[in-house]
Protein backbone atom coordinates (compact mmCIF):
# COMPACT_ATOMS: atom_id res chain seq x y z
CA UNK A 1 0.00 0.00 0.00
CA UNK A 2 1.75 3.35 -1.08
CA UNK A 3 1.46 6.56 0.82
CA UNK A 4 0.17 9.85 -0.02
CA UNK A 5 1.79 13.35 0.60
CA UNK A 6 0.10 15.69 2.70
CA UNK A 7 -0.53 17.68 -0.40
CA UNK A 8 -2.27 15.47 -1.43
CA UNK A 9 -4.52 14.31 1.40
CA UNK A 10 -5.36 18.13 2.55
CA UNK A 11 -7.71 19.03 3.12
CA UNK A 12 -10.00 16.15 2.13
CA UNK A 13 -13.29 16.37 1.13
CA UNK A 14 -16.64 15.02 2.36
CA UNK A 15 -20.43 15.80 0.62
CA UNK A 16 -23.05 14.35 2.58
CA UNK A 17 -23.44 14.39 6.11
CA UNK A 18 -26.43 12.17 7.15
CA UNK A 19 -26.52 9.37 9.97
CA UNK A 20 -23.15 7.59 8.44
CA UNK A 21 -21.86 9.99 6.56
CA UNK A 22 -21.60 12.17 9.37
CA UNK A 23 -20.30 9.50 11.40
CA UNK A 24 -17.32 8.81 8.47
CA UNK A 25 -16.76 12.30 8.48
CA UNK A 26 -15.61 12.53 11.79
CA UNK A 27 -13.20 9.71 11.78
CA UNK A 28 -11.50 11.57 8.58
CA UNK A 29 -11.07 14.36 10.53
CA UNK A 30 -9.36 12.91 12.96
CA UNK A 31 -6.72 11.72 10.43
CA UNK A 32 -6.82 14.92 7.90
CA UNK A 33 -7.99 18.52 7.39
CA UNK A 34 -11.42 18.07 5.88
CA UNK A 35 -13.77 20.67 4.01
CA UNK A 36 -17.50 19.21 4.44
CA UNK A 37 -20.58 20.38 2.68
CA UNK A 38 -24.35 18.93 3.37
CA UNK A 39 -27.58 20.18 1.22
CA UNK A 40 -28.58 21.04 5.05
CA UNK A 41 -25.97 23.63 6.78
CA UNK A 42 -27.13 22.57 10.20
CA UNK A 43 -25.79 18.86 9.64
CA UNK A 44 -22.40 20.65 9.24
CA UNK A 45 -21.99 22.04 12.67
CA UNK A 46 -20.78 19.30 14.80
CA UNK A 47 -17.93 18.27 12.34
CA UNK A 48 -17.39 22.28 12.24
CA UNK A 49 -17.08 22.54 15.82
CA UNK A 50 -14.63 19.91 15.82
CA UNK A 51 -12.30 21.98 13.16
CA UNK A 52 -13.72 21.06 9.80
CA UNK A 53 -14.14 23.34 6.78
CA UNK A 54 -18.02 24.20 6.07
CA UNK A 55 -18.07 24.61 2.14
CA UNK A 56 -20.70 26.92 0.61
CA UNK A 57 -21.24 24.33 -2.13
CA UNK A 58 -20.73 21.06 -3.73
CA UNK A 59 -18.51 23.08 -5.97
CA UNK A 60 -16.25 24.43 -3.44
CA UNK A 61 -15.41 21.32 -2.18
CA UNK A 62 -14.26 20.49 -5.21
CA UNK A 63 -12.37 23.34 -6.35
CA UNK A 64 -10.60 22.70 -2.64
CA UNK A 65 -10.09 19.15 -2.16
CA UNK A 66 -8.05 16.77 -4.68
CA UNK A 67 -10.27 14.01 -3.07
CA UNK A 68 -13.78 13.86 -2.46
CA UNK A 69 -15.92 11.72 -0.78
CA UNK A 70 -19.35 11.23 -1.56
CA UNK A 71 -22.22 9.52 0.28
CA UNK A 72 -25.25 10.75 -0.74
CA UNK A 73 -28.79 9.26 -0.24
CA UNK A 74 -29.96 8.37 -3.58
CA UNK A 75 -28.39 8.45 -7.63
CA UNK A 76 -30.71 11.54 -8.57
CA UNK A 77 -29.16 13.53 -5.17
CA UNK A 78 -25.25 12.34 -6.63
CA UNK A 79 -26.14 13.80 -10.15
CA UNK A 80 -27.69 16.58 -8.65
CA UNK A 81 -24.13 17.73 -6.80
CA UNK A 82 -21.73 16.38 -9.45
CA UNK A 83 -23.75 18.19 -12.44
CA UNK A 84 -21.41 17.14 -15.20
CA UNK A 85 -22.13 21.06 -17.20
CA UNK A 86 -18.84 21.71 -16.48
CA UNK A 87 -19.38 23.51 -13.17
CA UNK A 88 -18.02 21.43 -11.01
CA UNK A 89 -14.11 21.00 -11.41
CA UNK A 90 -13.67 17.10 -11.85
CA UNK A 91 -10.29 17.02 -13.66
CA UNK A 92 -7.55 15.39 -11.54
CA UNK A 93 -9.89 14.86 -8.99
CA UNK A 94 -10.84 11.53 -7.47
CA UNK A 95 -14.30 10.83 -6.87
CA UNK A 96 -15.34 8.19 -4.01
CA UNK A 97 -18.48 7.11 -3.85
CA UNK A 98 -19.73 5.75 -0.69
CA UNK A 99 -23.33 5.41 -1.55
CA UNK A 100 -25.13 2.35 -2.10
CA UNK A 101 -26.61 2.69 -5.72
CA UNK A 102 -27.06 0.34 -8.76
CA UNK A 103 -23.81 -1.55 -10.41
CA UNK A 104 -25.02 -0.16 -13.81
CA UNK A 105 -25.27 4.01 -12.35
CA UNK A 106 -21.61 3.08 -11.00
CA UNK A 107 -20.12 2.17 -13.88
CA UNK A 108 -21.81 5.03 -15.92
CA UNK A 109 -21.00 7.77 -13.55
CA UNK A 110 -17.18 6.09 -13.48
CA UNK A 111 -16.96 6.35 -16.97
CA UNK A 112 -18.25 10.06 -17.27
CA UNK A 113 -15.76 11.41 -14.23
CA UNK A 114 -13.10 9.48 -16.20
CA UNK A 115 -14.13 10.97 -19.28
CA UNK A 116 -14.41 14.41 -17.35
CA UNK A 117 -10.66 14.02 -16.41
CA UNK A 118 -10.96 12.71 -13.13
CA UNK A 119 -10.88 9.45 -11.14
CA UNK A 120 -13.42 7.21 -9.15
CA UNK A 121 -13.50 4.94 -6.74
CA UNK A 122 -16.47 3.09 -5.51
CA UNK A 123 -16.19 2.50 -1.62
CA UNK A 124 -19.35 1.53 -0.29
CA UNK A 125 -19.38 -0.08 3.18
CA UNK A 126 -21.19 -2.66 5.45
CA UNK A 127 -22.25 -1.72 8.78
CA UNK A 128 -24.19 0.76 10.59
CA UNK A 129 -24.47 3.83 12.54
CA UNK A 130 -22.40 2.78 15.97
CA UNK A 131 -19.50 0.79 13.74
CA UNK A 132 -19.41 4.02 11.69
CA UNK A 133 -18.79 5.82 15.16
CA UNK A 134 -16.21 3.27 15.86
CA UNK A 135 -14.40 3.32 12.93
CA UNK A 136 -15.39 -0.12 12.77
CA UNK A 137 -17.48 -0.73 9.32
CA UNK A 138 -15.77 -3.05 6.34
CA UNK A 139 -14.97 -1.17 3.50
CA UNK A 140 -15.45 -2.85 -0.21
CA UNK A 141 -13.54 -0.57 -2.47
CA UNK A 142 -13.14 -0.76 -6.81
CA UNK A 143 -11.29 1.28 -9.20
CA UNK A 144 -7.95 1.53 -10.78
CA UNK A 145 -4.94 0.51 -8.70
CA UNK A 146 -3.27 3.94 -8.55
CA UNK A 147 -6.57 5.26 -7.51
CA UNK A 148 -6.90 2.51 -4.74
CA UNK A 149 -3.63 2.81 -3.53
CA UNK A 150 -4.06 6.78 -3.33
CA UNK A 151 -7.21 6.37 -0.99
CA UNK A 152 -6.89 3.26 0.34
CA UNK A 153 -4.94 4.82 3.65
CA UNK A 154 -7.75 7.43 4.39
CA UNK A 155 -10.58 4.49 3.94
CA UNK A 156 -8.65 2.65 6.81
CA UNK A 157 -9.39 5.64 8.91
CA UNK A 158 -13.02 4.40 9.07
CA UNK A 159 -12.74 1.04 8.62
CA UNK A 160 -11.63 -2.27 10.30
CA UNK A 161 -11.14 -4.06 7.10
CA UNK A 162 -10.96 -2.64 3.38
CA UNK A 163 -11.17 -4.88 0.84
CA UNK A 164 -10.07 -4.66 -2.63
CA UNK A 165 -13.13 -6.33 -4.89
CA UNK A 166 -11.60 -5.78 -8.68
CA UNK A 167 -12.96 -3.05 -11.59
CA UNK A 168 -15.87 -0.82 -11.05
CA UNK A 169 -18.79 -2.01 -10.74
CA UNK A 170 -17.45 -4.85 -8.14
CA UNK A 171 -17.47 -3.28 -5.18
CA UNK A 172 -21.04 -2.09 -5.71
CA UNK A 173 -22.49 -5.52 -6.80
CA UNK A 174 -20.32 -7.24 -3.64
CA UNK A 175 -22.38 -4.96 -1.48
CA UNK A 176 -25.73 -5.83 -2.70
CA UNK A 177 -24.81 -9.01 -1.78
CA UNK A 178 -23.55 -8.70 1.49
CA UNK A 179 -27.25 -6.76 1.81
CA UNK A 180 -28.92 -9.22 1.03
CA UNK A 181 -27.86 -12.04 3.79
CA UNK A 182 -27.82 -8.88 6.27
CA UNK A 183 -31.62 -8.37 5.16
CA UNK A 184 -32.92 -11.43 5.15
CA UNK A 185 -30.95 -12.59 8.36
CA UNK A 186 -32.84 -9.40 10.22
CA UNK A 187 -36.56 -10.77 8.75
CA UNK A 188 -36.10 -14.26 9.57
CA UNK A 189 -35.02 -12.92 12.86
CA UNK A 190 -38.17 -10.69 13.65
CA UNK A 191 -40.26 -13.99 12.28
CA UNK A 192 -38.72 -16.14 14.54
CA UNK A 193 -39.37 -13.95 17.20
CA UNK A 194 -43.11 -13.19 16.15
CA UNK A 195 -43.48 -17.11 15.67
CA UNK A 196 -42.57 -17.71 19.26
CA UNK A 197 -44.57 -14.60 21.22
CA UNK A 198 -47.63 -16.19 19.03
CA UNK A 199 -46.94 -19.50 20.79
CA UNK A 200 -46.60 -18.94 24.58
CA UNK A 201 -42.35 -18.84 23.86
CA UNK A 202 -40.95 -16.16 26.50
CA UNK A 203 -39.14 -13.75 24.12
CA UNK A 204 -35.75 -13.29 27.09
CA UNK A 205 -35.76 -16.82 26.94
CA UNK A 206 -35.73 -17.29 23.36
CA UNK A 207 -32.88 -14.50 22.66
CA UNK A 208 -31.08 -16.63 25.42
CA UNK A 209 -31.16 -19.48 23.45
CA UNK A 210 -30.14 -17.99 20.13
CA UNK A 211 -27.03 -15.60 21.72
CA UNK A 212 -25.48 -18.41 23.26
CA UNK A 213 -25.50 -20.77 20.14
CA UNK A 214 -23.71 -21.48 16.82
CA UNK A 215 -25.96 -18.98 15.16
CA UNK A 216 -25.55 -16.20 17.17
CA UNK A 217 -23.67 -12.70 15.44
CA UNK A 218 -23.09 -9.25 16.35
CA UNK A 219 -26.38 -8.23 14.35
CA UNK A 220 -28.25 -10.93 15.83
CA UNK A 221 -27.65 -10.08 19.12
CA UNK A 222 -28.61 -6.65 18.79
CA UNK A 223 -31.47 -6.70 16.48
CA UNK A 224 -32.76 -9.76 19.39
CA UNK A 225 -31.98 -7.34 22.03
CA UNK A 226 -34.44 -4.34 20.27
CA UNK A 227 -37.04 -6.81 19.25
CA UNK A 228 -37.58 -8.20 22.85
CA UNK A 229 -36.95 -4.23 24.28
CA UNK A 230 -39.13 -2.85 21.73
CA UNK A 231 -36.23 -0.49 21.28
CA UNK A 232 -36.81 1.21 17.06
CA UNK A 233 -34.10 4.25 17.77
CA UNK A 234 -32.61 3.58 14.11
CA UNK A 235 -29.23 1.99 13.43
CA UNK A 236 -30.21 0.79 10.19
CA UNK A 237 -33.62 2.47 9.20
CA UNK A 238 -36.70 0.50 7.54
CA UNK A 239 -36.85 3.25 4.47
CA UNK A 240 -32.82 2.56 3.61
CA UNK A 241 -33.28 -1.18 4.23
CA UNK A 242 -36.22 -0.80 1.92
CA UNK A 243 -34.29 1.20 -0.76
CA UNK A 244 -31.65 -1.29 -0.36
CA UNK A 245 -33.84 -4.37 -0.79
CA UNK A 246 -34.93 -2.67 -3.73
CA UNK A 247 -31.95 -2.32 -4.81
CA UNK A 248 -31.17 -5.92 -4.76
CA UNK A 249 -34.15 -7.02 -6.20
CA UNK A 250 -33.74 -4.87 -8.99
CA UNK A 251 -30.18 -6.32 -10.03
CA UNK A 252 -31.63 -9.80 -9.66
CA UNK A 253 -34.36 -8.53 -12.34
CA UNK A 254 -31.48 -7.44 -14.23
CA UNK A 255 -29.38 -10.99 -14.19
CA UNK A 256 -32.66 -13.14 -14.17
CA UNK A 257 -31.87 -14.85 -11.16
CA UNK A 258 -34.15 -16.11 -8.24
CA UNK A 259 -34.57 -13.59 -5.50
CA UNK A 260 -37.46 -15.09 -3.44
CA UNK A 261 -36.70 -14.13 -0.17
CA UNK A 262 -35.68 -10.44 -1.13
CA UNK A 263 -39.03 -10.46 -2.97
CA UNK A 264 -40.88 -10.73 -0.29
CA UNK A 265 -38.31 -8.99 2.33
CA UNK A 266 -39.37 -6.00 0.04
CA UNK A 267 -42.79 -6.09 0.66
CA UNK A 268 -42.35 -6.37 4.09
CA UNK A 269 -40.38 -3.24 4.78
CA UNK A 270 -42.62 -1.60 2.39
CA UNK A 271 -45.67 -2.72 4.77
CA UNK A 272 -43.41 -1.62 7.39
CA UNK A 273 -42.90 1.92 6.27
CA UNK A 274 -46.71 1.94 5.79
CA UNK A 275 -47.76 1.11 9.17
CA UNK A 276 -45.91 3.96 10.74
CA UNK A 277 -42.17 2.68 11.36
CA UNK A 278 -40.25 4.98 8.72
CA UNK A 279 -38.03 6.62 11.76
CA UNK A 280 -37.39 3.21 13.81
CA UNK A 281 -34.62 0.43 13.38
CA UNK A 282 -35.31 -2.32 10.58
CA UNK A 283 -35.74 -4.51 13.38
CA UNK A 284 -39.56 -2.85 13.79
CA UNK A 285 -40.18 -4.98 10.18
CA UNK A 286 -41.81 -7.86 13.21
CA UNK A 287 -44.58 -4.89 12.71
CA UNK A 288 -45.76 -6.25 9.42
CA UNK A 289 -45.41 -9.97 10.48
CA UNK A 290 -48.02 -8.88 12.95
CA UNK A 291 -50.28 -6.67 10.75
CA UNK A 292 -50.33 -9.92 8.67
CA UNK A 293 -50.95 -11.88 11.76
CA UNK A 294 -54.02 -10.04 12.69
CA UNK A 295 -55.04 -9.52 9.05
CA UNK A 296 -55.26 -13.23 8.37
CA UNK A 297 -57.03 -13.99 12.40
CA UNK A 298 -60.12 -11.29 10.65
CA UNK A 299 -60.09 -12.44 7.22
CA UNK A 300 -60.69 -16.01 8.80
CA UNK A 301 -63.26 -14.88 11.23
CA UNK A 302 -64.98 -12.93 8.59
CA UNK A 303 -64.99 -16.50 6.72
Amino acid sequence: MSGISPAEVKPVGFIGLGLMGSAIAANLLRQRQLIVWNRTRSACAGLEASGAIVADSAQAVFERARIVFVMLSDESAIDAVLKFDGSVRLRDRTVVLMSTVTPAYSAELSQRIREAGGAYVEAPVSGSRQPAIDGTLISMISGDAASLDQVEPLIHATSSTVVRCGPVPAALTMKLAVNTFLITLVTGLAESFHFAEENGVDAETLRLVLDSGPMASAVSRSKGAKITHEDWAPHAAIPDVLKNSRLVRGQARRTGNASPLIDVCTELYAESEALGHAGHDMAAVISALRNRTETSRGLTKAD
